[in-house]
């Protein structure tokens, strides 16, 4: 059965490719090679100002004067998650991390259905028990009672990105490139009176111009840009494939070689969200996608 590339299509490729592109973030963190309230500075100022160049043309501006309150509201909930990401990944293990990330589409869920009134969607709330049951067996054993602090920053963090998804899917209207630069901003000015942003070695600056300027403003542009054709619980859920690439990411150029579990866990996410992704479209095509209509404030 064949699909047209309909918004739920558009969808799913905005949200796979920018998920792909987040994927490396934590790979980058480590890479940096400098205190996590460094990476905070650079990453931040570099994605505010990048992107706030980028806001200063076209009618963006008056785009955000009109939406002013619902895109502060945006930027400090990316700025809470860059923030907490960064000192969660800091402050204990990577795969704790990315393991209570993926808790984030169980925050979109229950914001999606107390805050909007959204149903969500019975396949959904299965997949994510599945892909859950499959962070599960990717991380089988690697938690411990280590590193409590930055846990509970990762908790926060998957708490904001639902927050934010599913502000982006009550207010389609809103354009997501300020609230990133803003955002960005935010986390730069927070992070500056911890940080010795000049004392760096030259191949930090290299690693967060990168991430600051093309890996994370491009990576939550499409991941925000999704909220438009998707439930923002689904679009949590691809979250969840950040966790599985990132741990092949650095079997690639850290030598972290995953063990047997690892391969079955990810195996059963990506079946699962392929599983997920082909019974949205089909019923998207017989209009069972519920989308927000212009002026719907």
């Amino acid at each position: 059965m064949s699909f047209s590339f309909n918004d739920h299509g558009r969808g799913l490729l905005l949200v796979t490719i920018g998920v792909t592109v987040l994927s490396i973030d934590s790979l980058l963190v480590r890479l940096a090679a400098t205190d996590g309230w460094n990476i905070i500075f650079w990453r931040g100022g570099l994605m505010g100002l990048s992107l706030g160049l980028l806001c200063l043309r076209g009618h963006r501006l008056t785009t955000l004067r009109g939406h002013l309150g619902k895109s502060l509201a945006s930027a400090l909930l990316l700025a809470v998650m860059s923030c907490l990401f960064v000192l969660a990944v800091m402050n204990t293990k990577v795969a704790n991390v990315v393991v209570i990330l993926s808790s984030a589409p169980l925050f979109a869920a229950f914001f999606t259905r107390c805050f909007l009134l959204e149903p969500v969607a019975l396949r959904t709330w299965l997949a994510i028990a599945l892909a859950m049951l499959g962070m599960l067996l990717v991380f089988f054993g690697s938690l411990s009672g280590e590193g409590f602090v930055g846990d509970i920053y990762a908790l926060i963090a998957a708490a904001a990105i639902g927050g934010n998804l599913t502000l982006l899917r009550r207010y389609p209207h809103i354009d997501r490139i300020p609230p990133i630069a803003i955002g960005g901003g935010i986390s730069a000015v927070v992070a500056l009176p911890m940080a010795t942003p000049l004392a760096l070695a030259p191949q930090s600056y290299g690693v967060l111009a990168l991430m600051g300027l093309l890996q994370m403003p491009l990576a939550t542009a499409l991941i925000n840009s999704a909220t438009r054709y998707l439930p923002s619980t689904e679009v949590a859920l691809f979250y969840l494939v950040e966790t599985l690439l990132g741990t092949l990411w650095a079997w690639w150029w850290l030598g972290e070689q995953p063990p047997h579990a690892t391969l079955f866990g990810g195996s059963l996410i990506l079946l699962t969200l392929f599983v997920n992704a082909w019974l949205g479209l089909r019923s998207s095509g017989t209009g069972c996608v519920r989308r927000y209509g212009v002026g719907s404030e």
